[in-house]
């Protein structure tokens, strides 16, 4: 069987044996470490992979073929070396020539700091940049280096001492950069926060002589012995078994059976193998990765199509990761990654089948996710309460804001809770939860309502308190990215997945339900660019809103413009330079009961921030945000508060993107690789229409033409 795709990625698993070295860095305690081993390809043509089994299911346990386009990767073929004895492989330090380093992304290890340096160096000197330290800071009382910032040497600006000197400014404020700490429980460097994009063209002749690559080459004669080998280009995926508490409202089984493999019914390989076929052939961007044990079989497989992976660079601020069909041994042990759209509909962002709730296992999750979206993290991430799971992020996401579901933890309380006034115990929970405006209120209330049903010595109860900043609203509103936290993205497949499920049935509804949220989207987008609402009030803000946002968050926003009316009371109450607080009445329910809100206005700024919390839990704007500012004379809302995840008018183009300012044109691979890519985009707007085909088959035809021209006329 052959299996032919132009750019794969080639992953083999292979078994090595424990060498006993009692210095090893990881004990002998059933340790895996996983190692990506980038070659150069040796032509610019399609790659055929040959599988040879006796039969398919035997050859997708044993070979793995994954269509990738991951930035300066496809001139690479990766090798997957599973080592179950818990050593870790020493890297190859031979130099393969002509080879290109990839990115740095969020996760690498390095056995030491100079080794870190150096790969980000080399990477620099390569792609035509020099690197300075920005920063680093050691061990209270000690001189140890715990962490530092490696940046671009064009970051910053000079100062105003440096400004006055004769000397040219070479500064362009670029963020490029890579943090890096110490891990104390494996003495290795990780990269913890990447930044690859410059704002500047890059320029190998004046990288040659910056200081950073100057010193390279007085030092070229060390070899390297990072963890993560730069001249054969290896990321380190490792497996760390680590033991939590017992506070988890779940607690899978993390016993590491190195023979635990995928269980398939009937027909379920062919229906994966199907559905990954399909996908490549239709999708030239899709992403599949597979984790199989020592003997070849198949422990888990991620996948993404590549408008998922685009859709991620809009949308990734906030995502949920839903566990239901693993947790509850459904048939297809699913794990998909979601969002939230403009309209405020779920999205999906990715799609594992896990063989078991490891921490291993969801650690080699993560960093697969993570890997195929080129190291960006989320602002926040959405988990039920499972420890592997959050070890895991934490691990491999350390600065992403972990939070909990919160419906599903308010469901959870009640169902394991036996109050005899249930009813009243959910009003209660709910008016100490939802309406709490300060931590203190909320410790407050909570104390009160353990006491008067009797829960307090409940050890459940306790323990999911003792989690309480990662669920609580009010601990949350003024974290950046905190919008959505659980209360409104329900999950991709919520309700369209049952138990006996087949996987041939899921792959149905997985492309069913894809094509209808297309076209959900499509629909959407249309009615929200026709939109002309009939204002229902006279405020300035409502005509704004309506051209600017989307038609089903403008619905939502709405709600709040109509509500300014019952802000009955904006009293300023205490002022500092330009900043000044302000108490907003609104009246309630009851009309003789009226509730206060503290809003603070920066008037310079036009910051507006209310103790409620609404701009970071929704992405827009409170009523009484509003009406401070319309106090103030303020007739439109700041753009700052117009989030552009939310905006109608922002073009949003599902192909995945790609920065050409890291390309060597010397470099026909990489050339190769730019111009195919860019084409695909292409390829992917214009299998829209008729129209759209017409349009890009022309401008191929045109482009062609061109080329051709530019070859005959003389060097």
């Amino acid at each position: 069987m052959k299996l032919i795709s132009k750019i794969s990625i080639h992953i083999r698993l292979m078994e090595e044996e424990a060498s006993g070295n009692s210095e090893e860095l990881l004990d002998d305690e059933g340790e895996e470490d996983f190692e990506i081993e980038t070659n150069a390809l040796t032509n610019e043509d399609n790659q055929i992979l040959e599988v040879k089994s006796d039969n398919l299911e035997n050859a997708i346990h044993q070979a793995l073929i994954i269509r990738t386009d991951l930035e300066n990767e496809c001139e690479h073929v990766l090798d997957i070396y599973a080592n179950n004895n818990g050593n870790i492989a020493d890297a190859q330090t031979d130099h393969i020539e002509g080879k290109s380093y990839l990115p740095p992304v969020v996760g690498m290890e390095f056995e030491s700091y100079e080794d870190a340096y150096n790969y980000y160096n080399c990477y620099a000197k390569e792609l035509g940049f020099g690197i300075r330290v920005k920063s680093s800071w050691t061990k209270r009382n000690s001189k140890e280096k715990r962490g530092a910032v490696l940046c671009c040497n064009c970051e910053g600006f000079k100062t105003t001492k440096e400004a006055s000197t004769q000397r040219k400014e070479t500064r362009t404020g670029c963020q490029a950069m890579i943090r890096l700490r110490l891990v104390e429980s494996s003495n290795r460097w990780r990269l913890d926060e990447v930044k690859i994009e410059h704002n500047h063209l890059f320029d190998h002749e004046k990288a040659q002589n910056s200081r950073s690559h100057k010193k390279t080459e007085a030092g070229a004669k060390r070899k390297l012995e990072s963890a993560v080998d730069v001249e054969i280009q290896t990321i380190k995926l490792f497996r760390t078994p680590v033991s939590y508490g017992s506070s988890s409202e779940r607690e899978p089984n993390n016993n590491l059976d190195p023979m635990k493999r995928m269980k398939f019914g009937n027909g379920d390989i062919l229906a994966l193998y199907d559905y990954f076929r399909r996908s490549q052939l239709t999708d030239p961007n899709f992403f599949y990765i597979m984790d199989l044990s020592d003997e070849g079989y198949l422990r888990n497989v991620f996948w993404i199509d590549s408008r998922s992976r685009a859709a991620y660079s809009y949308f990734g601020d906030v995502v949920v990761v839903d566990t239901t069909c693993v947790s509850n041994k459904y048939d297809v042990p699913l794990l998909s990654f979601s969002g939230l759209n403009h309209h405020g509909e779920s999205l999906l962002l990715g799609c594992c089948l896990l063989v078991d709730e490891t921490l291993e296992t969801y650690i080699w999750l993560m960093r697969a996710w993570l890997t195929c979206l080129s190291g960006r993290a989320p602002q926040t991430i959405i988990t039920d309460r499972c420890k592997f799971l959050q070890g895991a992020i934490y691990e491999v996401l350390p600065r992403s804001n972990h939070r909990l579901c919160l419906p599903h933890v308010m469901r959870s309380i009640q169902e394991n809770l036996e109050v005899r006034e249930s009813e009243m115990f959910r009003k209660v929970l709910d008016r100490t939860v939802y309406a709490s405006m300060k931590v203190e209120e909320f410790e407050t209330r909570w104390e009160e309502m353990v006491q008067r049903f009797a829960v307090k010595d409940h050890d459940w109860l306790r323990n999911l308190y003792e989690d309480r900043e990662k669920w609580v609203p009010v601990y949350s509103k003024n974290t950046p990215g905190g919008i959505f936290t659980g209360e409104y993205i329900n999950p991709f497949f919520h309700r369209y997945l049952h138990e006996r499920m087949t996987w041939s049935e899921f792959f149905n509804v997985h492309e069913l339900l894809l094509q209808k949220k297309i076209h959900k989207e499509a629909l959407d987008d249309f009615e929200s660019r026709e939109f002309m609402p009939v204002l229902q009030t006279r405020c300035s803000y409502e005509p704004q809103a309506s051209q600017l946002y989307s038609k089903g968050i403008f619905s939502k926003f709405l709600e709040e413009i109509v509500l300014m009316c019952n802000c009955f009371g904006v009293a300023q109450i205490h002022t500092n330079g330009t900043i000044v607080t302000y108490v907003v009445k609104e009246r309630g329910a009851d009309v003789a009961e009226a509730k206060n809100f503290e809003v603070v206005y920066d008037k310079v700024g036009a910051e507006v921030r209310c103790v409620c919390g609404c701009f970071n839990f929704r992405g827009y704007l409170c009523r009484h945000a509003l009406s401070v500012l319309s106090c103030n004379g303020v007739e439109e809302i700041p753009s700052q508060y117009i989030l552009t995840r939310w905006r109608k008018d922002v073009k949003r183009i599902y192909s995945h993107d790609f920065d050409s300012n890291g390309i060597d044109v010397s470099n026909p691979v990489q050339r190769y690789d730019h111009l195919y890519r860019r084409a695909m985009q292409v390829v992917a707007e214009g299998m829209g229409s008729r129209e759209h085909h017409m349009v890009a088959w022309q401008a191929f035809k045109e482009s062609l033409n061109k080329v051709r021209l530019a070859a005959e006329k003389p060097v």
